[in-house]
């Protein structure tokens, strides 16, 4: 709602401004003079004439004031006339009314910028704009497919065995020593401008020797007058591989990397230098000087990283933002004294080759990125799948890269008031995975013949709809390393524990769950492979049968009684122990404070006679729990960070439990059955024909097990408005914004058309105003004409 008088203000707020008027302040002294004309001629006869011409001056003056007020007011009137088509509301500077910017939010500020430590969503969603990975995903074809970025092409890749001797490609898995991959980097690429890359007529870098006085009130890059770039080379990935294993830099990824041969060495060696005193973390460390056999640069763009072992997956890491290239200039730059103390970092400026480079760094206000002028180019796609041109998803076909001037991140905490700017055209698109909808029944209608439409006043705001059931899992965790819930040593024990666990699988009722917490979107899993990577099956060919049996060619959920008998042969009939007859108790671990999910899910357990107690705490000591192991049932989840089944069948990998590696298996599963075929998967090429085969003997393994009680995949729901072009859903796609288009014009008309000034209690007011001076003054007047009349009779 537009709010009269003014930005914040409200009525009453005005009201007390309106009495310091000028007119106000007039009749307020024509009253204090008149009692101070009758306090100080008390019980005397002043003469009419002194009385007349005082009250008469004054009302004299009173009068000039009101009419230049009306003057004044009617002069406001014609100035607000031409802004009556306005938007008084407008959150955003008028300069950016007729720029191609997109207006998205954060609800918590970055964290880490730097790639080497960035993992989060909100992070991904600015480093790539701004960085460029070897390779990228295509942003129109499902399934999804790699296509190269900064690489000329895809990687050349050879197998050597223990002796350094080249293999064929197809050789047993148990005689490759090494993979070797080598890439050809594209020519021309520059980094955007940045004063790390500024130099003087000498050729000397002018910001690399900076002392901490030089540095005081430098806040971002733009504080230096001077800026340069340089070309790309294919050391800048290596000092970017070299940097996962930098001192005083944690990279979440590392575990993955060690495959590089010798990175864990420098590791090594970098935290040897440390402990001498040779080196400090929290200073410059020129890594070209430390060796890393594992990559090599032949020549200025050709890059060979050798890994140990085989390892296909690795060219989808190679697609993230963990190994961008990184100049050395940059690292040099940011690790000045002083310039922490500005929060001038990587971890908050990055310094990229893509096509936006960050402007403004406001973690209260706005994250802004603009184009990068050095970017190399890219046009867009002119092929996708066949519904694509229908969705009008090929008309750009050709057309230059970026589309888009700039990104503006705003700083959003609360949904409604999200939402509020949304539907008056201040926010250009509403993504349901990123802030939860409280307003799901007035945006959102399930038609009878099923999926999700927008309503008809979305419809009316020319709101499209898309949706996307996401590369995700969300499950409840049971803690295999718990007697009850894991069942111990014995085969008896694990075999009661297991019909256990099956048996909670079909109490909980996920359908039941996803229909009153979650508006009924998301998908029931059948196992943890979601929709749209290899290996998943729909319909009843991809149902679990320890829960779910077909009905009608669909998945329907087991019935109670059969989670009640395998409880009985679990030995907890009617969810008591059969020995002593003690209740059975489980308990939940889980973040914050009951709530009414906890409440519900309480009341699954006890249809089966089972008492769940909560154990809620902080986040950090919830962590603590899953690290040693000091829990029975959580809930948790993952998204998959590349389209491939291998990234969620690891994360129950026996080398990856949680309690005694550190990984993210975080039941602590273990089965030497399932490790043996998870060993043989990863080493297998993505496209082999065998590979399906494997992916579905380790989904049935994880069923019969059930170590997780399978939850469900995200469905999201994404929507724009009609100014909004050329988006499609991907969550794997980051770098996604290139491709987007904005109708600024379109934009600007209907924010207008929707937030119009309502100005008629700006009218009233004045005419409120007037009507009082008018009253004041004529009673004024009419009390003078008695006083005079008065005074002349006496």
């Amino acid at each position: 709602m537009l709010v009269p008088f003014g930005l914040g203000a409200n009525p009453r707020e005005t009201t007390d401004q309106a009495s310091q008027l000028p007119v106000f302040n007039c009749l307020r002294d024509m009253a204090r003079r008149e009692e101070e004309l009758h306090i100080r001629h008390q019980g005397q006869r002043l003469r009419s004439a002194q009385s007349f011409f005082v009250r008469r001056a004054l009302s004299v003056q009173c009068a000039f004031l009101v009419r230049h007020l009306f003057s004044a007011l009617t002069l406001a009137g014609l100035a607000l006339l031409p802004a009556c088509g306005d938007s008084w509301n407008d959150p955003y500077p008028i300069a950016d009314r007729k720029e191609k910017l997109v207006y998205e939010f954060f609800s918590e500020r970055p964290k880490h910028l730097d790639p080497v430590q960035s993992y989060a969503e909100n992070e991904a969603d600015i480093l790539y704009q701004i960085y460029e990975p070897l390779y990228d995903y295509h942003f129109l074809k499902r399934p999804y497919t790699l296509k190269p970025q900064l690489a000329t092409a895809m990687p050349n890749v050879r197998y050597l065995d223990a002796k350094g001797k080249l293999l064929r490609a197809n050789a047993p898995i148990e005689r490759i020593a090494h993979s070797v991959y080598e890439f050809h980097i594209r020519e021309g690429v520059r980094y955007q401008p940045h004063p790390a890359f500024a130099r003087d007529t000498q050729g000397q870098y002018l910001y690399h020797s900076l002392k901490p006085e030089d540095t005081a009130n430098k806040h971002s890059p733009s504080d230096f007058a001077q800026t340069g770039t340089r070309e790309l080379v294919a050391e800048d990935f290596a000092y970017a591989i070299r940097r996962l294993a930098r001192p005083g830099l944690q990279s979440p990824t590392f575990e993955t990397f060690k495959l590089v041969v010798g990175l864990e060495d420098l590791q090594k060696q970098l935290a040897a230098d440390v402990k001498a005193g040779k080196i400090k973390p929290g200073e410059w460390i020129d890594l070209r000087r430390y060796p890393l056999a594992g990559v090599e640069t032949p020549d200025a763009h050709t890059l060979r990283i050798t890994l140990q072992g085989k390892y296909p997956q690795f060219i989808y890491w190679l697609a993230q933002t963990f190994v961008v290239p990184m100049p050395w200039e940059a690292d040099r730059f940011f690790s000045q004294p002083g310039m922490a103390r500005n929060n001038m970092t990587l971890d908050v400026w990055p310094v990229g080759t893509g096509p936006f480079m960050q402007q403004i760094h406001d973690p209260n206000h706005e994250i802004r990125l603009v184009r990068n002028p050095n970017w190399r180019g890219e046009t867009y796609p002119c092929e996708g799948e066949a519904s694509d041109k229908a969705n009008d998803l090929l008309s750009a076909c050709g057309k230059p890269l970026p589309m888009l001037d700039a990104i503006s991140f705003q700083k959003e905490t609360e949904a409604i008031p999200f939402w509020n700017k949304f539907m008056q055209g201040y926010y250009d698109q509403f993504n349901s995975s990123r802030m939860s909808l409280s307003s799901f029944d007035s945006a959102v209608r399930v038609p009878e013949r099923g999926g999700l439409d927008v309503t008809p006043e979305m419809e009316e705001h020319g709101i499209r709809l898309q949706t996307e059931v996401e590369p995700a899992v969300r499950y409840y965790a049971f803690n295999m390393l718990d007697p009850i819930v894991g069942g111990g040593d014995s085969a008896a024990s694990r075999d009661r524990a297991r019909k256990l666990r099956q048996a909670l699988s079909i109490a909980i009722d996920i359908e039941e769950q996803l229909a009153i917490f979650l508006n009924g979107l998301g998908v029931p899993a059948q196992g943890p492979v979601p929709p749209g990577l290899g290996g998943f099956k729909s319909g009843c060919a991809g149902r679990n049968p320890v829960v779910y049996d077909c009905v009608d060619g669909k998945p329907r959920r087991k019935s109670i009684d059969v989670a009640k008998k395998l409880l009985a042969e679990a030995g907890y009939p009617e969810g008591r122990e059969a020995k002593t007859g003690a209740p059975l108790v489980l308990y939940f671990d889980g973040v914050g404070s009951p709530t009414a999910r906890i409440d519900w899910i309480s009341q699954q357990f006890r249809k089966l006679g089972v008492q769940l107690v909560p154990r809620m705490t902080d986040f950090n000591r919830f962590q603590d729990k899953t690290r040693t192991g000091n829990y029975q049932i959580l809930f948790w989840g993952w998204n998959a960070d590349y389209p491939d089944a291998e990234n969620m069948l690891f994360l129950f990998y026996g080398k990856n439990a949680k309690s005694k590696f550190d990984g993210e298996n975080a039941a602590n599963y273990m089965n030497p059955d399932y490790d043996k075929l998870y060993v043989q998967l990863k080493t297998m090429d993505i496209d082999d024909p065998a590979r399906p085969a494997v992916i579905d003997k380790m989904v049935d393994i994880l069923r019969v097990d059930a170590p997780w009680v399978f939850g469900w995949h995200d469905e999201s729901f994404f929507l724009r408005h009609s100014w909004l072009q050329n988006t499609k859903p991907g969550k794997i796609i980051r770098s996604y914004r290139k491709y987007q288009y904005i109708d600024a014009a379109q934009r600007d008309a209907k924010r207008r058309e929707w937030n119009r000034p309502v100005l008629w209690p700006f009218a009233l007011f004045v005419l409120s105003l007037l009507g009082a001076g008018w009253f004041a003054r004529s009673q004024y007047l009419r009390h003078e004409r008695q006083r005079a009349r008065a005074g002349a009779t006496s």
